[in-house]
């Protein structure tokens, strides 16, 4: 009995602590600069970080499919908004930018 109730308490503690050893960032600094920040940042960071759109290059036709896809999965998309964001991610995010280069930090394997 102790040992279930110990196991108990130790799991459920797990994914509390793991996300107090996650850095606080600020959400809109990652996602760049424009009309729709703010919104792209609301919508789509409720689910996931905001690395999961700079590592994409869509088309604007999939980015429209992208978007239509996660507002059927609960992400919140004012319609009159639906357009402006795509064009947002297009522009941003397009098969025609630079591969996404993620950020190194130091503390790392083999960092002394």
């Amino acid at each position: 009995m102790f040992l279930k109730r110990w196991f108990s308490i130790f799991f459920l503690a797990i994914p509390v602590w793991v996300m107090a050893q996650k850095p606080a960032a600020n959400l809109a600094a990652d996602l760049p600069a424009g009309a729709m920040q703010a919104k792209a940042t609301t919508a789509c960071t409720e689910c996931h970080e905001a690395r999961i759109l700079l590592q994409q290059r869509l088309s604007k036709a999939a980015w429209a499919k992208e978007v239509d896809k996660m507002t059927k999965w609960g992400a919140v998309v004012d319609p009159a908004d639906r357009d402006a964001l795509i064009d947002y991610f297009s522009a941003n995010f397009g098969p025609d930018k630079p591969p996404y280069q993620p950020q190194h930090t130091s503390g790392g394997k083999g960092a002394k």
